[in-house]
């Protein structure tokens, strides 16, 4: 077997995919005063993840796109980080594991 493999960390993580860099902000700020983050997801994401509250699972490094690979393998755990923009829009992404 392919040992290289192996050694790739995982996360998990779960994200909000919008446009607009604005929004993405306006969506951080509800979440720092208190909505649920899932249900921020559902009402405003754009990515077919926001059926299940941007829960993105278990993914292994750089199997994201460079700028979200960056955040989810070096940001802080249990923190809404971004907006983060990458060719898809504008992201906040918590990494909930890694």
């Amino acid at each position: 077997m392919f040992g290289w493999n192996k050694k790739r960390k995982t996360a998990t993580a779960r994200h909000i995919l919008v446009a607009d860099e604005i929004l993405c902000q306006e969506l951080k700020d509800k979440i720092a005063a208190g909505e649920d983050f899932a249900e921020v997801a559902q009402e405003y994401s754009t990515c077919p993840s926001s059926a299940k509250g941007g829960d993105l699972g278990t993914f292994r490094e750089r199997a994201m796109v460079k700028e979200f690979n960056e955040v989810v393998f070096s940001a802080e755990l249990h923190q809404v980080h971004g907006p983060v923009k990458t060719k898809f829009g504008y992201h906040l992404i918590e990494i909930t594991q890694r």
